[in-house]
């Protein structure tokens, strides 16, 4: 019997890229995937890179909002369509809607602003192994068909809850091939990256307690320039699960020591029953 050839794996690159069919619309490649459901991250992604095809190259992103509405299809193409709500003498905002099949599957704000000389500050990186310290837990296998082009690595000691957090995880993350020095390709990328792993937060906990999980909201905000091909630390904690949901909130760290983007995210988080 032959066995069935692996999917190829689409670079980050081609992931991003958009078909412009018409004055902010766009259209976003189909990603062979192993999930039934489109990645969250891909259609943030993609959707922040459709707002950005709208915006001066000047005024770079510093933060997004975006709502997961409906489980996308990741065997069909999405539609992205733009509006361009406000564009002033610092910022831009756009808003952004992801469709299929005449749906919004995906919506979102991004914020746009020119760069300008203000005061400083950050918090510090926290204290932890480097990423060569760290490993992929054998329960992550399946990062190996969906995300096989990014190295994901938690830290050994963060099988249990760090710094009195009552559930928290610290990866090491970054994408496995040379990007080009784009910076819109990396912030769009870390939109990206952005998504995966951060609910797993909220399990540390509940570890071998069974839920189906899925995004229901994500924010994220841009602070230093940083590229995803080199190591990120990502340093998660969530604070409250209750109801059938989890929050979860998680800073970007260069390995330098730069906090380079901060995140927050709710999701859906139900116990499996038997039988269901």
């Amino acid at each position: 019997m032959t066995s069935a050839a692996p999917q190829r794996v689409m670079p980050i690159e081609e992931v991003l890229t958009l078909d412009p069919i018409d004055r902010d619309i766009f259209r976003g490649p189909v990603v062979p995937s192993p999930i039934q459901r489109t990645f969250g991250g891909q259609v943030a992604g993609q959707a922040l890179m459709a707002a950005v095809m709208t915006v001066d190259p000047s005024r770079s992103v510093h933060s997004l909002h975006g709502y997961f509405l409906r489980p996308g299809q990741p065997q069909k193409p999405t539609v992205y369509t733009v509006s361009r709500i406000r564009d002033g003498g610092s910022f831009s905002t756009r808003e952004v809607h992801a469709i299929q099949d005449g749906e919004t599957i995906f919506a979102m704000t991004a914020s746009f602003h020119v760069y300008e000389e203000g005061l400083e500050h950050q918090e510090p990186i926290p204290p932890t192994p480097g990423p060569d310290e760290s490993v992929t837990p054998k329960s992550w296998a399946y990062f190996s068909n969906l995300w096989s082009s990014w190295d994901v690595r938690r830290v050994h000691r963060d099988a249990v809850p760090l710094d009195g957090a009552v559930a928290r995880q610290r990866v090491w993350i970054r994408y496995s091939g040379a990007m080009p020095d784009v910076p819109a390709l990396h912030v769009c990328g870390l939109a990206y990256l952005s998504d995966m792993t951060l609910l797993m937060s909220a399990r540390a906990p509940h570890r071998h307690i069974p839920v189906k999980v899925a995004s229901l909201d994500h924010a994220m905000w841009i602070m230093r320039p940083f590229r995803v091909d080199e190591w990120l630390l990502y340093d998660q904690v969530s604070p409250s699960a209750q109801g059938g949901r989890a929050l979860t909130q998680g800073k970007l760290f260069n390995q330098a020591g730069s906090l380079v983007a901060c995140v927050a995210q709710e999701g859906g988080m139900k116990l499996v029953r038997d039988g269901s």
